[in-house]
This record gives structure tokens, sequence and C-alpha cells, in this order.
């Protein structure tokens, strides 16, 4: 079988452009499902995609597809450098990263990584308990875990040889009342199932639906109002896609300077918020490098094997970065800071959990996820969406009942400067965009006191 080292080297071999770029990604998975507290299906998959860009001085293409044999890497390159030859002139034309100096040619030599139904040995055991514990309590359990690793190797005409390999797992539970009229739902994000117990995910979801056997009608309005982490790390992911430099820039997001301009070096939040990401955050490490296949206003193919390094966006309520490519930095005249795939959000002096921040509430909402989540202006970075799965009563610093969802309209910029009280920051899943898009995020839970619950919702 020929390996993805050799496939890229083959690539870069067969093409007729001036320079070339590969990345050659393979994805091996193990998944378990489960409904009516029983587990359903289970299956382990494996894919190997390449990707391959031709660049003619300013003209590039780039061309994507399965990857497996010799011929099928040959067909990609050719449609690569026939796309190139007639392309527009691509605007972000800069030099090809060349090698860092100690390029760790040993670690591009190692073979994929790669998962297994074994990654589930100890969380199976416990989710058989837990299927125990509900079905005797009357409640039902449905839900999805998946744990898969991602090896990408990124080769260039300039001699770039770098190899990343990324684990990536979520585990997601819904529980129901016998009779479905009450829903709960918790989920996390994992690098290796460690420490993950079904039957912790069970005894949360046990609490949230006896939390709801009282149903309490509210209108609309503005609530004092408690996000956990799941739902801030919704919020702050919208705020995190909606930062490229190039938009701010040209007037066209919440981050640009009235009159033209970013407001990088502007106070945009309360002080002591800040908003970072890390390649090497403990817990959320990812790629230690630029791989991007497509170019636009947030990426650049040029960009390609550029390192990465701690970036703060936020700095104690100023905005000191935006997403910026190489390209983009020449328009701004700002310092190049690549997108990372985390995001970590903290709030000075922060303590406790989302439960300490409820016990202070004489009358609110305790939210536990956010769904269908929409842009409706960008200016503002208004959001909007619904509530889903458990919204509860807060009385008396307790919370005495569950609620009807409702719609909701809120700026996760604007929240930053409203937050009244927050915990310490927490590894966290957003269900909105964790399982597909970005999975690895640190927030704390927030109390907003005038979050604006702008309809009441029909959906269960």
């Amino acid at each position: 079988m020929t390996s993805p080292q050799q496939l890229a080297e083959h690539a870069l071999a067969h093409t007729t452009s001036t320079s070339c770029l590969v990345l050659v990604s393979t994805t091996h998975s193990a998944n378990l499902r489960w409904a009516n507290n029983t587990l359903t299906t289970n299956g382990v998959m494996e894919s190997a995609t390449m990707s391959v860009i031709a660049i003619n001085g300013a003209q590039v293409a780039s061309v994507s597809g399965a990857a497996h044999t010799t011929e099928q890497v040959e067909q990609l390159v050719a449609q690569a450098d026939a796309q190139a030859r007639v392309a527009a002139l691509s605007e972000d034309c800069q030099s090809l990263v060349v090698p860092p100096a100690g390029m760790d040619l040993d670690t591009w030599d190692l073979t994929p990584g790669q998962t297994s139904i074994d990654v589930y040995a100890s969380f199976a055991h416990s989710l058989g308990e837990a299927f125990s514990t509900a079905r005797a309590a009357g409640r039902i359990l449905y839900g999805f875990v998946n744990h898969e690793i991602t090896t990408t190797y990124l080769a260039s005409s300039t001699g770039l040889r770098l190899r990343h390999e990324q684990p990536t797992g979520h585990y997601g539970c819904t529980g129901k009342t016998a009779d479905l009229t009450g829903s709960a739902w918790v989920g996390g994000a994992t690098r290796d199932f460690h420490g993950v117990d079904a039957r912790l995910l069970d005894a949360t979801l046990g609490a949230r639906l006896a939390w709801g056997l009282r149903r309490v009608e509210l209108p609309a309005g503005r609530y004092d109002t408690v996000l956990p982490p799941s739902a801030v790390a919704d919020l702050m992911i919208g705020a995190y896609f909606s930062a490229g430099a190039r938009v701010a820039h040209e007037g066209q997001s919440v981050y640009a300077l009235p009159g033209g301009g970013t407001k990088v070096g502007k106070q945009i939040t309360g002080p002591g918020v800040t908003l970072v990401s890390d390649p090497a955050y403990p817990g959320l490490e990812c790629a230690p490098f630029v791989m991007t296949s497509s170019s636009g206003n947030d990426s650049s193919v040029f960009d390609n094997g550029l390192p990465l390094a701690r970036t703060e966006w936020i700095r104690d309520g100023r905005l000191t970065a935006l997403i910026q490519t190489r390209h983009s930095s020449t328009l701004t005249d700002l310092p190049t800071t690549a997108a990372i795939d985390n995001l970590v959000l903290s709030v000075e002096g922060a303590s406790g959990d989302e439960m300490d921040l409820v016990r202070c509430v004489d009358r609110g909402l305790l939210l536990t996820c956010l769904w269908y989540i929409r842009e409706v202006d960008p200016q503002s970075l208004l959001l909007t969406g619904l509530t889903r799965d458990g919204v509860y009563l807060i009385e008396g610093g307790e919370i005495v009942g569950a609620v009807n969802n409702f719609r909701f309209n809120e700026s996760p910029i604007d929240l930053l400067n409203r937050i009244h009280a927050a915990s310490a920051t927490q590894p966290s899943f957003s269900r909105e965009w964790g399982e597909d898009y970005f999975s690895r995020t640190a927030t704390p839970a927030l109390r907003i006191s005038d979050f604006n619950m702008s309809s009441v919702s029909q959906a269960l």
C-alpha cells in the first residue's frame, strides 16, 4: 500500500506547474450510537484525501479528491495543473513558506494515527450501567460518540515536509422522560475518552429532568440569565468566525472602526476579558502551522506551513488581533495572525462553576444549550437562535422548574460588555458548532443580567 508521504512526493514529482503544495489527510474514526437505552450501531471508518495546489506565478488552482493510488494522484495533479494555466491572477500571491530551521523529518516519516472501538472500552462499560440506572428511573437515553484521528502531511516544492496528527472526540447524550415531554442534553469534547463516564452524564441528565417536573410558562423579555460554558462556547465561536481582519478593514463587521480601518487597539469589551488561541493549550492542542486547501478573506494557500503561536485576540477587553493572512496584513498594516483551531475565553478573578452563579440569582433563567444560531447583522454581530433541551427557572438561588423555549437575539461582543459574573474557565463543547466544525474550546459560565429572549418558541 502506498503511504501518504509517497503519494505527496509522487504529486510533487508529476506537477508541470512552477510551484506546488500538497496536503494529504487520512482520517480514522470509530463511533457508537444508542437510543431507547440500547446500543444501536457502532462502526469504524477510514478515508484519505489529497489537495493539490498548483501555482504558476500568481495563477493558482486547488483540486481535492480521494487519494489511495498513484493513478488517482496523477489525475488530481493533471487537473490542478490544467486549471492553474487558465486561472485568473490571485491577489493573495506570496512567496511560499520555506522549511523551518531544524525541520523534523523523523516526524514526517511516521505512519498515520489510528483509533478503534477499543477507545470506548471504559466508556462502553459505564454506558451499560447508565442504561440500567436510567431504565429503572423511567428515563430514556439517546446519544452518539465519535473519536477520530486525522493525520495531515504537508509537502511543497520549496521543501516543506510537515506532519500533524489531530485526535478529536466528542460525546452527546439526550435524556427524555418516559412520556417524552421532558428533555435534557449534556455533551463534551475529549482527545481520548479518558475519564468520560456515562454514569455521570446520566446523573446530570437525571437532575435536569427532575428540575423539569414543574413546568412554568414565561413570556418573552429580558431575563437575568446564567449561560453555562457550552452556551458561551456557542456564542464565542460566532465571534471568532467573524473576526476576519480584511472584512473588518473593509467596514463589514463588528470589528470595523467607523470611518475606516479596524478596532484593533480599541476597548471592545468590559475589562478583565481575555480571548486567546494557542496551539499548545493543554487539552486543546491543535495544529502548530497553517494547513489550508483554499484562499479566502481569512485564509491563503500561500500561507501553508506558516508557524502558529499563542495569539491574544482580546486582552483585558482590548481588541489586540484579528484573523490575518500575509496578504491581508499588507492591506491592514497589522501583523500576520492566522486562524488557530482552538479558542479560550477567561474573565479575570472568576472562580467557581455555573451552579455558583445560579445561587446568586434572585429570579432568572439557566440555559443549557443554544441551537440554530444565525447571524442577523454583521455590523453589530447580532445573532439569533433558539434555546433547546432545558431552560430552567431560578428563584432565590435555586432551580425550581423548567420553562418554555425562546428565540434569543444577542451579540456576543455586547454580552462581553454586560457580564454580571463569571465562573472559572473550563473545557467546553459547543452543541451548535462542536460536532462538525470547532470542538476545541474552554470557556466560563457567564451571568448576563438582561439576556434578550425576543420571543417564545414552540420548539420542544
